[in-house]
């Protein structure tokens, strides 16, 4: 999954066709600031963000798996930048097992009740502790007992200190 490109197309290209060409699923959480039509839609499964504006990008997203469902959103109507609770709520009420939004443009991936909630960072604009990395994805494996969450910087290179394995 990947936010906060603010225009970056080309980096959405390089994720899924060189770094990460057999995912599953392609997740993004807004802030594109492109068209929802755009040809790049046809491989990323978006969000709308506070600097997209284009009205046919839905607000949250919800994604099933066998064995995971996904809940995304951008974050910025779910007060994410205060708190996590009520992204935390919209998620226990979309019975989700991963929670995932952007906004804040600072990664970051902890477990509540069983579900984790996950921000892979801006790839564009990052900031925080880890803006130094230039940017960050994150990429989801998971089976029936854990939950592993990976952390990417620009060139596809694991983050290996930001590893984080969740049992379920």
């Amino acid at each position: 999954m990947v936010s906060d490109t603010h225009g970056d197309k080309q980096i959405l290209r390089m994720i899924a066709k060189q770094q990460q060409p057999d995912a599953d699923g392609y997740f993004y959480c807004g802030d594109s600031e492109l068209p929802a039509d755009d040809e790049i839609f046809e491989t990323y499964q978006p969000v709308t963000g506070n600097m997209d504006f284009d009205p046919a990008f839905p607000l949250t997203r919800t994604a099933d798996f066998p064995g995971l469902k996904v809940f995304m959103t951008h974050g910025h109507r779910f007060n994410v930048n205060w708190t996590l609770d009520v992204l935390i709520q919209a998620g226990r009420e979309a019975h989700a097992d991963l929670v995932l939004f952007g906004h804040t443009h600072q990664l970051g991936v902890e477990q509540h009740d069983h579900m984790i909630v996950l921000n892979p960072g801006s790839i564009s604009q990052p900031r925080g502790e880890f803006a130094p990395l230039h940017g960050t994805y994150a990429t989801v494996d998971f089976d029936d007992k854990t939950i592993t969450v990976q952390f990417h910087t620009r060139d596809g290179q694991v983050v290996d200190k930001l590893t984080r394995t969740f049992t379920r």
